[in-house]
């Protein structure tokens, strides 16, 4: 029998919550068990150790002390892999925890998965000739989730292969909303690029039609003082900050909440609406990015211009009106995640390593200096 490949996912632990967070973990449990992949995580946010642990109150100098300890912690778990997936967000991100992880396994002649997924990517990659040159030069595969950034990279003449984020459906359990209230659910964090101020001022449509409406906020983030100032301006009732919500405990809200909606301005393939569609919620998204791949108008839930609160209001108030057709649109949103869960992917994933290997031996023998940038 074959040695399994050893795969170093370099990415978020799940003291950091958000999707990359909550993928590479989803990664690390499906390949436990597999005769095929060891894989194992090296935290883009390592503890330091005392007294330098202290430090990590303070914000600037929480960035220095991470470094110092992530750039060692790359050198020696990233010396035993055989393929090197990093997950990669965008902008000063990009060159605090990505870049660093390229830069080390080039160093030690190791391939390169550069698995990136933010909705950014549009203005980071114009703003960016140095993500540009890793993108093209230092990674042996770009992996995206979603065909809206592979057209992206696209148009930068950047090569990207699709393998989509995926959902764990055995914890979201599905139950079609019957009767079907006027809960409304949003899990995105309170970033001004989630545009939660468009869910309240459609919340304030909704509410004024339907005054038992209740809406929860699931996230949090730098705006979330302006959403309660904006909420009480509103003078909207029964609105719940419920804050930051661990992975373990997020299926809850879903489970109690009969509307999913969210309004980005900038989005690619959110785990918010996989999570939803795995709930048996029906769904209400603004249409940017990524989100009309995953969610098709009128199939999977409904679409509404960006930043548009009338428009998302009249698609909430349009499924409250006709609760059949909005569990038929449920239902097709839930058999649309047999695509995502793990199975599936798995497959996608085992073929993108063996590509990297493949290129890297390929560039090896071509090229023997080739390992450095």
């Amino acid at each position: 029998m074959n040695a399994p490949l050893r795969v170093a996912i370099v990415g978020a632990s799940l003291r950091i919550l958000g999707g990359h967070a909550v993928q590479a973990q989803r990664m690390l449990d499906g390949w436990r068990g597999d005769p095929r992949i060891e894989a194992w995580l090296v935290p883009i946010d390592p503890l330091p150790p005392a007294p330098l642990d202290r430090l990590r109150r303070i914000p600037y100098a929480r960035t220095a002390v991470t470094q110092l300890v992530y750039w060692p912690l790359l050198a020696r778990e990233l010396r035993r892999a055989d393929v090197v997936h990093i997950f990669s967000a965008s902008y000063t991100s990009f060159l605090l925890a990505p870049l660093p992880a390229v830069i080390v396994a080039r160093s030690l002649g190791k391939p390169v998965v550069l698995n990136y997924h933010s909705g950014e990517a549009p203005d980071h990659l114009r703003r960016s000739a140095l993500a540009r040159y890793v993108l093209r030069n230092a990674a042996h595969l770009n992996v995206v989730p979603s065909p809206f950034l592979r057209d992206v990279f696209a148009s930068f003449d950047i090569a990207a292969a699709v393998v989509p984020n995926t959902i764990d459906l055995a914890r979201f359990a599905y139950r079609a909303r019957e009767p079907l209230r006027p809960h409304l659910l949003c899990t995105r964090n309170l970033d001004r690029v989630y545009n939660v101020a468009c869910v309240l001022r459609a919340f304030a449509r909704i509410q004024a039609e339907r005054p038992d409406a209740r809406l929860t906020l699931v996230g949090s983030g730098p705006e979330e003082p302006a959403l309660r100032a904006l909420a009480a301006r509103l003078g909207l009732r029964d609105v719940t900050f419920a804050g930051r919500v661990p992975p373990m405990d997020i299926h809850r809200y879903y489970a109690d909440a009969d509307i999913y909606v969210q309004t980005p301005a900038i989005d690619n393939m959110p785990l918010s609406l996989l999570e939803a569609f795995a709930s048996g919620l029906p769904a209400v998204s603004t249409r940017v990015g990524g989100v009309p791949a995953m969610l098709t108008d009128g199939v999977h839930g409904l679409l509404a211009p960006e930043d548009d609160d009338v428009a998302v209001a009249a698609c909430v108030l349009r499924l409250l009106d006709s609760p059949a057709y909005a569990r038929m649109l449920a239902a097709a949103a839930r058999a649309a995640c047999v695509a995502y869960e793990w199975p599936a992917t798995r497959e996608l994933w085992l073929a993108a390593y063996e590509t990297a290997v493949t290129g890297r031996r390929q560039t090896t023998e071509a090229a023997p200096s080739s390992a450095s940038i």
